[in-house]
């Protein structure tokens, strides 16, 4: 048994129709718990919810000793990196389809919560990636990722080429529409449909694949994450490359985007008897046809 949660901030993906009153109910269920209830500032303001205590990420990081993000993994996502720097650990709950890190349905919220808020769960401890961009042996952009970082080709190029070193070593020249690094999270999302092996979270290790590689050798490749991967531009014009959700575009030859594991890490609370696997078989819908 954990220790018990006395001051839960609610988040909430304030676009989605209908999040307020999905927002109200869960606050005062988690309220009449006995617990200290606020709301992350921006999902205040958007929904007009007035009557919890509105903070910044920094506030809810220092005052609060547990997260309850509300919508789906892209809400999760845009969170769970401010979160990490605090280390304010996340329950997800999904509004409408199950997520691969939002796996609390809104109908069940309260089954789930109960005991999770009386400190029995499951623990998920998840790698960041730490990306930076070097121009001219400048560093010129940083960024974090939870899921993946992304190098692409410009919209106009009809490629991008890439040189790809992973610590010491080279690994290889990779001419493709761009080159993705992803966590184990992030095997799921982007790297899953360019066609990369899934990762369990609990490997310590990252994927490196093309996306629509212009050479059919080129395969994915699960690399260790004791080492920082290098990916400098060689040929394409205009690429770009996305940490997450922010991104820097324009990147010209010889630019250098290095990627290493970051010294934050983020944390997720699920449910007692939460399994990778299954979530796996619910999301992907593995069980089709077998009965």
């Amino acid at each position: 048994m954990s220790k018990r949660f006395r001051h839960v901030a609610i988040v909430g993906k304030h676009q989605a129709r209908g999040i307020r009153p999905v927002l109200e109910e869960i606050a005062e269920f988690v309220s009449r718990q006995g617990l200290v209830v606020c709301l992350e500032q921006e999902t205040a303001h958007n929904t007009g919810l007035s009557q919890y205590d509105a903070l910044s990420p920094e506030e809810l990081g220092a005052q609060c000793d547990l997260a309850i993000v509300v919508g789906g993994d892209g809400t999760m996502l845009g969170f769970a990196r401010q979160a990490a720097r605090h280390g304010l650990p996340l329950v997800g709950i999904n509004q409408g389809r199950l997520g691969f890190i939002t796996d609390i349905t809104v109908e069940h919220f309260r089954d789930a919560l109960l005991p999770i808020l009386a400190g029995d769960f499951e623990r998920d401890e998840r790698a960041l990636l730490q990306g930076s961009v070097w121009r001219d042996g400048q560093n010129i952009f940083e960024g974090l990722a939870l899921n993946d970082v992304v190098v692409s080709r410009g919209a106009t190029a009809s490629m991008v080429e890439l040189r790809v070193d992973v610590g010491q070593e080279f690994v290889a020249h990779m001419r493709a529409d761009g080159v993705i690094v992803g966590t184990p999270t992030g095997s799921t999302a982007y790297a899953l449909s360019a066609g990369g092996p899934i990762l369990h979270p609990r490997i310590q290790g990252w994927v490196l694949l093309p996306i629509a590689s212009h050479t059919l050798s080129n395969r994915p490749i699960v690399l260790p994450d004791d080492g920082e991967v290098r990916l400098t531009i060689v040929a394409g014009r205009d690429a770009s490359v996305n940490f997450d959700s922010h991104s820097l575009a324009s990147l010209l030859h010889g630019d250098c985007i290095r990627v290493r594991r970051s010294e934050l890490s983020a944390t997720f609370i699920h449910p007692r008897g939460w399994s990778c696997y299954a979530t796996l078989r619910r999301k992907l819908r593995w069980y089709e046809g077998s009965e």
